[in-house]
């Protein structure tokens, strides 16, 4: 073989190599990436996903639907997902598609914080439920979670031991924290045992209460070893809901003139009241904080959910507290990224896009209008600087374009938007 030749095939055989060793390195490397290098950083921002496009999660989005949607969060800087059960097929096929994607482009980056939903026996039947005693499908369900983390360590980087399955209005289905606790020890065991990443972070994710931010029968020695067993503290809160439940932070006060309700800027009114929102949220994590504290524990604590609905034919609409808007949504959704953003939080804002099977029988009940996208791609208001930015040029949902809601008319939007309810008190 001619020296020139020969020159040629080492140098090929040298880059070769030295690209798989890269490419080996960057595998190695995100593997060892832990939940402390990502959770509240600026440049990981986090969100609560579902894919299901329907009134049924019997139609389970495609690969290629998930891979698309991966695409859509990534361009606008997400970089942490969470799910929340892996006994439907969503889950796992989540995992396909960011590998997928990962092979595609050794630079993208997308990990998942795995929800294994968890229930106490008698749960969603006809039968009573035994708060005391947990399902036989839960067992099952964590052993789902721990194979789908040790075959995808690269992208699980956090497995949550339920869905707000220890506070008591969640009457079909909670659990007493010693559940959820022997879960939590049972993943830190495989952890220490070395058939779980180290870097593995192990949590539930629930409500505020739960986490001791609530009245004393929360207040429970299971509850103060669940906090000692976790990796860190995924709380969530919700004042949108609170706006009918727990309504004094939200109705604004106003003087009546002549029997006349003095008028205000709506504009300002809503802007006041979702600032009183904003300090609301942070009240309730301030209140998980202390309690923490007072057991003497020094433990992270992020929002694992927290979200506004932009429409509501129920509690939170026009004829209840007018909570539900974009406007609102918008005000709120950048609220909360400030405020988490300064405090170091990561915050798995609740959703990402509209999933109508949560309400299937009503379309119009809150709970399918979470999403900052609509089920055809549109982006909400608050994300309408991102479209004018070209964020998502070239991206699409099922075919869809990302374009503005109200076609970009923000008059429009305004016209849906009714300031919080008041309360008079008589001038003297």
């Amino acid at each position: 073989m001619p020296l020139s030749k020969l020159c040629t095939c080492v140098l090929a055989l040298l880059f070769f190599f030295s690209c798989t060793s890269v490419e080996q390195e960057q595998t190695v490397a995100k593997e060892e990436v832990s939940a402390s290098d990502i959770l509240g950083k600026p440049e990981y921002l986090a969100i609560s996903y579902g894919g299901y496009r329907t009134t049924s999660r019997d139609t389970q989005p495609t690969l290629a639907q998930l891979k698309e949607d991966m695409q859509i969060l990534s361009a606008m800087d997400i970089r942490i997902i969470r799910t929340y059960n892996v006994g439907l097929p969503q889950a796992a096929n989540i995992l396909a598609a960011i590998r997928a994607l990962k092979d595609a482009d050794p630079t993208f980056e997308m990990y998942v914080m795995l929800g294994a939903w968890i229930d106490c026996k008698n749960a969603w039947s006809d039968r009573e439920p035994d708060h005391n005693v947990e399902s036989e499908k839960n067992a099952a369900e964590i052993g789902r979670a721990v194979a789908l983390a040790q075959e995808y360590p690269d992208i699980v980087k956090i497995v949550a031991v339920g869905n707000e399955a220890m506070v008591k209005w969640a009457a079909s289905y909670y659990v007493q924290p010693g559940v959820i606790l022997k879960w939590v020890n049972h993943l830190q065991g495989l952890k220490a045992a070395g058939e779980l990443s180290e870097n593995l972070w192990i949590t539930s994710s629930d409500n505020f209460a739960s986490w001791g931010g609530g009245g004393g029968e929360y207040h429970v020695e299971d509850l103060t070893s669940l906090i000692r067993a976790v990796d860190y503290i995924s709380l969530h809160t919700y004042p949108m809901h609170d706006t009918h439940y727990n309504p004094q932070f939200w109705t604004a006060a106003s003087r009546s003139i002549a029997g006349q309700v003095e008028g205000e800027d709506k504009g300002a009114m809503v802007e006041a009241a979702m600032l009183r929102a904003k300090a609301y949220a942070i009240s309730q994590y301030d209140s998980v904080a202390s309690y923490v504290k007072t057991l003497g524990v020094d433990k992270p604590l992020h929002i694992g959910e927290t979200g506004w609905a932009t429409s509501s034919n129920g509690f939170y609409g026009e004829g209840g507290s007018r909570a539900t808007d974009e406007y609102k949504m918008g005000l709120y959704y950048q609220h909360m990224r400030d405020w988490t953003g300064k405090a170091g939080m990561a915050c798995f804002y609740f959703e990402a896009f509209d999933e109508p099977w949560k309400d299937g029988a009503n379309s119009g009940g809150s709970e399918n209008h979470f999403g900052l996208f609509t089920v055809k791609g549109e982006a909400k208001y608050p994300l309408w600087p991102l479209v004018d930015a070209g964020v998502f040029d070239g991206l699409t949902r099922d075919g869809h374009p990302i374009t503005k809601t109200f076609g970009g008319d923000k008059a429009a939007l305004m016209a849906t938007v009714f300031s919080p309810p008041v309360t008079v008190a008589e001038e003297q």
